[in-house]
């Protein structure tokens, strides 16, 4: 099967999880959600195409490996929502256009709010879209993620990739097996060479056994702009052969 590669790397990173009032937590791997919305932004698909959105989503499976853990970090932040340059009218976003800011003008006060990000992380994505003809193909989304419509960002705005975020086309036997398959940063002794990978719980691959198995709802209804749903995806350590020895 085709499987499209994707290298997530940059000097901050946000995977996103489930929020706890005003903390912004993350995971160890990406969301259905932050992908879909990368592959709109490449796309140039907005919000209101839904419909698009969704079909992409259901098409989609990923697994995804840990390269480089990184660093937690946490950033404080406060905003005074009553200063004049933060009223409805004097909204503005990078690209040029007003828009209104949640809450209206009746909304004042210092709000605060807590967000994780990853330092200094890389992983690596195998993603698949199913069925391989139907529009977008998986073609078609290696050529946006070379030349994107808007800018893309690994979770949050300010998380831009240090590295392109297309790393290849491959044939593999499915999407683990194309994890095995992908460049690593291999090292020289054992422990260096163990990552840790994720993908959907039910696919099978040999010398691979899922140490844990866990449901997750990182799928997100594009219409109703909420999270719904769950999925179970499984997890595992597994060890990668010195790049000179691996079938490439």
């Amino acid at each position: 099967m085709k499987v499209l590669l994707l290298t997530l790397q940059a000097p901050m990173m946000s995977f996103g999880a489930p929020m706890i009032d005003h903390y912004g937590v993350i995971q160890s791997y990406p969301a259905s959600s932050l992908l879909i919305g990368m592959m709109a932004n490449a796309l140039g698909l907005r919000h209101h195409e839904s419909d698009k959105l969704n079909r992409l989503q259901q098409r989609m499976q990923y697994a995804c490996r840990q390269d480089r853990a990184g660093s937690k970090v946490r950033d404080y932040q406060t905003a005074d929502l009553g200063q004049e340059f933060m009223l409805d009218t004097h909204a503005w976003t990078t690209r040029g256009k007003t828009e209104e800011r949640k809450g209206g003008g009746a909304s004042k006060g210092t709000h605060i709010r807590l967000r994780d990000y990853f330092a200094d992380a890389r992983h690596t994505i195998a993603l698949t879209l199913t069925p391989e003809t139907e529009s977008p193909t998986l073609e078609a989304l290696a050529e946006a993620l070379k030349l994107p419509e808007r800018p893309l960002f690994i979770g949050r705005k300010n998380c831009l990739p240090s590295a392109p975020v297309f790393a290849g086309l491959i044939e593999a036997d499915n999407i683990i097996d194309a994890l095995l398959r992908a460049q690593a940063p291999i090292g020289d002794s054992e422990s260096e060479r163990k990552y840790r990978i994720w993908w959907p719980a039910g696919i099978e691959q040999d010398l691979v056994t899922a140490e844990q198995t866990l449901p997750v709802t990182d799928q997100r209804d594009w219409e109703n702009q909420i999270h719904v749903g769950d999925r179970l995806v499984s997890t595992a350590q597994i060890t990668l052969r010195k790049q000179k020895e691996a079938d490439l």
